[in-house]
């Protein structure tokens, strides 16, 4: 024996389904609303890094092309350094060619471009490019013992490696049977 609905009752129960759905339908909506708002959020964030980026290391292009004119400098400056000025001219020629090769080194170091330290350090493949490996029973392996090049960063990335001679990893000869035999230990 089942009760008639009233339409008091129908309309009750419209009321209550449509209310589950109202309370579903926010629910879903204002997880979609907080998760827009933090898509939003890290979009924000990403494109405030790539700025920061940009903004630090836009002028590694230009510092490249510049490196070489600091080599030349230094090339100059070195190769003055074997010979003794033989004039007060040929003095205060390489009194300037210094002067600027130190203005030009402070003017890299304002926009953190700086000078990697590779003689006597142990050969780091990320900072170094090893253009030759040579005998040298007076350092340890993998040392760097002569630059070709200088090498720099910028901020904290690599602008252009060290070219750098190594010493080579050590022969040795066994004191067992085999003593005619080279092994290379490293």
């Amino acid at each position: 024996m089942s009760m008639p609905h009233s339409p008091v009752d129908e309309a009750i129960a419209t009321e209550a389904v449509d209310a589950a759905t109202l309370v579903a339908e926010n629910a879903s909506l204002r997880d979609r609303l907080l998760r827009a708002l933090a898509e939003e959020e890290n979009t924000r964030r990403r494109a405030e890094r790539t700025v920061e980026e940009a903004r630090q290391y836009a002028i590694s292009d230009f510092a490249r092309e510049i490196l070489t004119i600091a080599d030349n400098l230094q090339r100059t400056i070195a190769a003055a350094d074997r010979h003794p000025p033989e004039t007060t001219r040929d003095a205060a020629l390489i009194e300037g060619v210094q002067a600027t090769d130190r203005m030009l080194q402070h003017a890299l170091e304002r926009f953190d471009i700086r000078k990697i330290d590779a003689l006597g350090k142990r050969f780091d493949p990320t900072l170094h490019e090893a253009v030759m490996a040579t005998d040298d029973d007076t350092q340890p392996p993998d040392t760097v013992v002569r630059v070709v090049e200088d090498g720099y960063t910028i901020h904290d990335r690599l602008l252009r490696p060290a070219r750098v001679f190594v010493t080579k990893r050590r022969l040795q000869r066994p004191s067992n049977r085999s003593a005619g035999t080279e092994i290379v230990w490293g």
